[in-house]
């Protein structure tokens, strides 16, 4: 359903078992747009600081947390309410009930105009969560690294060439989420029809998340069988891939929808964290699609990335 693939045969295998591993990915983003990975390198101490780090802050008061409130798409603290991520896919849901620590690519590229909003610089808590930024900033740097390896291990399993995607993340957006996902003495009881995430799929190229399991936790929707439990396996990373990949697939590859539930009657006070990496490419790459059976219209990858999460704002 959703395999678990390791990607030390792609990274240091021979030539068949490299191309076993592509073909087992290409299968995979066929059935669900959803895989998982181990052999990524990402140490569990890595993961670790990162939440330890994010969870100082987010036990701060609302007050202090107020001074680094942003919208959506912008860097800093996004408040319960702030977004309904069902809104991207037309249905009209309660905002989901989390917190979230965003940030992402800030070296300028040089035009002023993209940069305003795609390489606006990150803001930190520096006095309140002191080590929020170096563990934040780490982790980044080891998303980034393995994202392109991804990616190419995608343009080979596309049977485009490895360089295929990797052409267009010279100077990539990218945007990490921190989400935290407390109980309801904090958030409150969900509504009817209210999730810690709604229903949507991702809008990039491709998403790496580190999650905890849980009650309140992901659920992936499968074709043929609705709605089932993500699969944890303690150290791997879920992988999924988003709207653009999709697009450049023709609909080959499934853009993964998904959903995090609320927390459970049969434990309300669960509080989970995520690690969300969403991974796009260059601002203004034109995706057209070069496989698969729908033959979407190019899009401009910046143009669509700003429609979703106008979409998705409160």
């Amino acid at each position: 359903m959703i395999p678990t693939i390791d990607l030390g045969p792609w990274l240091t295998g021979t030539a068949a078992e490299r191309a076993a591993t592509a073909a087992a990915v290409d299968a995979a983003l066929q059935e669900a747009g959803f895989l998982l990975v181990t052999g990524h390198g990402v140490t569990s101490a890595e993961r670790a600081a990162v939440r330890a780090a994010a969870r100082e802050f987010f036990a701060l008061p609302l007050a202090a947390k107020r001074r680094y409130s942003v919208r959506v798409g912008g860097r800093g603290w996004l408040a319960k309410g702030a977004e309904a991520n069902a809104y991207a896919e037309g249905t009209v849901t309660p905002p989901d009930l989390k917190e979230s620590w965003t940030v992402g690519a800030e070296t300028p590229s040089g035009d002023s105009e993209i940069d305003a909003f795609w390489f606006r610089p990150n803001r930190w808590p520096s006095a309140e969560a002191p080590t929020l930024q170096p563990a934040v900033e780490s982790y980044l740097a080891r998303m980034r690294t393995l994202s392109d390896e991804i990616l190419r291990l995608l343009g080979a399993a596309l049977g485009q060439g490895v360089s295929f995607f990797t052409a267009h993340t010279g100077h990539p957006t990218y945007t990490l989420n921190i989400n935290w996902y407390p109980g309801v003495s904090v958030v409150g009881a969900p509504e009817p029809g209210q999730f810690r995430i709604g229903p949507h799929t991702d809008f990039g190229t491709v998403t790496l998340l580190d999650r905890e399991p849980g009650l309140g936790g992901l659920q992936v929707d499968i074709p043929g069988e609705g709605w089932v439990d993500a699969p944890f396996v303690p150290d791997a990373l879920t992988v999924n891939i988003g709207d653009l990949m999709a697009r450049w697939t023709g609909d080959r590859w499934r853009s993964g929808r998904h959903r995090v539930l609320p927390p459970s009657p049969d434990a309300p006070e669960e509080d989970l964290m995520s690690l969300v990496f969403f991974y796009e490419c260059d601002p203004h790459t034109t995706v057209s699609p070069v496989a698969g059976p729908i033959a979407y219209p190019a899009v401009d990858s910046s143009d669509y990335l700003r429609s979703k999460l106008e979409a998705i704002t409160v």
